[in-house]
């Protein structure tokens, strides 16, 4: 797969809408313990998981890295931008904690099609000039994110490429439309290790757990591929029936929430002939 992908994307490239916020200071790790739905302090220096930021109804407002440089500062890589208003939110829950939540101007982030050179899994490399390297791969699509170094824009194309090999590893990439319309378990987020049941309070815990402990969950995330371009809010059938809907797509390529028990039979998107395909595992971390 990474073959068919890599002669169009060659070396890395600054990808667009991504974004990085920072939060510092002595509260940082437990400042994200009470409003992410991953375990921060769990996470050891010098590493990073996939998290997800919830309303207080369990709904998805953003999916994101959580780099933990050290004990004192958090990074966080939004792909789908809304940084600052994301920043200006969590600003409003600070009250007395010793932590300040900004813009990481400075953090361009860009990616290639390769596997990088010294960070592995979820261990993040720090390079020279200060570039944070990150494995954002596995060994069926290999990749790797650079945080803070100079690169050329990626072009629509490569753009596209990208944001494809995301949702082919299972990524959702969620337009400011499809926010706050997913739970946790819907987007499949527990193959991305970016939700605990087990830790405490958070925004939209109770929802994630309940979920999870009564086995509520009647719908998940599925790869499909399209005989046309869809869009994020397509509805997708069966047999003349909407049966779900697309929460993120790039090109012919679209991760949709369907039901967990799906009858055999074609299925359409936008009257075109639309196919389940299979995810790449790997990008758990």
């Amino acid at each position: 797969m990474s073959d068919n992908l890599a002669p169009a994307f060659n070396g890395f490239r600054t990808l667009p809408h991504a974004q990085v916020l920072s939060l510092s200071g002595p509260d940082a790790v437990a400042f994200a313990q009470a409003q992410f739905a991953n375990d921060v302090p769990s996470l050891a220096d010098g590493h990073w998981q996939w998290s997800t930021w919830l309303t207080a109804k369990g709904r998805v407002l953003s999916i994101f890295q959580l780099v933990r440089v050290d004990a004192g500062r958090l990074l966080l890589v939004c792909h789908d931008g809304g940084a600052e208003a994301m920043a200006e939110q969590l600003r409003r829950f600070v009250f007395r904690r010793k932590v300040v939540i900004s813009l990481a101007d400075n953090l361009p982030v860009s990616g290639a099609l390769h596997a990088p050179v010294s960070a592995q899994g979820a261990a993040i490399a720090q390079l020279d000039e200060g570039v944070i390297e990150l494995d954002v791969g596995c060994v069926a699509l290999p990749r790797s994110l650079h945080l803070g170094a100079a690169a050329g824009a990626a072009s629509d194309a490569e753009a596209l490429i990208w944001r494809q090999s995301d949702l082919r590893l299972g990524l959702p990439r969620l337009v400011e439309a499809q926010r706050e319309q997913w739970t946790p378990q819907q987007l499949g987020l527990d193959r991305l290790a970016a939700y605990s049941v087990k830790k405490g309070c958070y925004p939209g815990q109770e929802i994630v757990a309940r979920t999870h402990f009564l086995g509520k969950a009647k719908r998940s995330l599925a790869l499909l591929e399209c005989d046309g371009v869809v869009a994020p809010g397509d509805g997708v059938e069966q047999a003349g029936a909407a049966i779900g809907s697309v929460a993120s797509a790039a090109g012919n390529l679209a991760l949709a929430v369907l039901p967990l028990e799906l009858a055999e039979g074609e299925l359409q998107v936008r009257a075109a002939a639309t196919r389940i395909a299979p995810l790449v595992d790997g990008l758990a971390r």
